[in-house]
């Protein structure tokens, strides 16, 4: 019996869009990881941690800590995705806008490891300085990235 990755991660994808906390669970191993770069803009605001592990930690932070940072207006533009065995790439962009009134938008990589048919390992990647700049510096980032200068403190 084949499996078909990709389309596991994407209705993932739609599970977590839900903040359902049931629905994302049975998506993931119980000793799941998710691992961020360490310091991203999202850990730091939330103080969360950048590598979360097991199937509850994944879960809780998706259904109920993910939206007290990104409030309003979440779009995820999907560019591809990629199915090579049990890995799966996913290329996004997400805009949202944030708990403080800021506009953020960044681009992400992502790498979903896959074992019988659940997510056991989550690999993320984005613009860690553009995440930091829209989180916490407001309009003044928004404007830098849009003339492409950059912003000093």
């Amino acid at each position: 019996m084949t499996t078909d990755n990709k389309a596991i991660v994407q209705a993932a994808w739609r599970a977590f869009a839900s903040h359902d906390a049931d629905r994302i669970a049975a998506f993931f191993t119980a000793d799941a990881e998710w691992l961020a770069p360490v310091g991203n803009a999202t850990a730091v605001a939330l103080d969360a941690p950048s590598h979360m592990i097991g199937r509850h930690a994944i879960t809780h932070f998706l259904a109920q800590e993910f939206s007290r940072l990104f409030v309003s207006d979440v779009v995820v533009d999907f560019h591809g995705f990629y199915a090579d065995g049990d890995r799966v790439i996913v290329e996004e962009t997400m805009s949202a806008t944030l708990a403080n009134g800021n506009t953020y938008r960044n681009d992400y990589c992502f790498v979903f490891e896959l074992r019988g048919g659940l997510i056991h390992r989550v690999r993320e990647y984005m613009d860690t300085a553009r995440g930091h700049r829209d989180v916490f510096d407001g309009d003044a980032a928004d404007s830098a990235i849009e003339t492409g200068n950059q912003v000093r403190g």
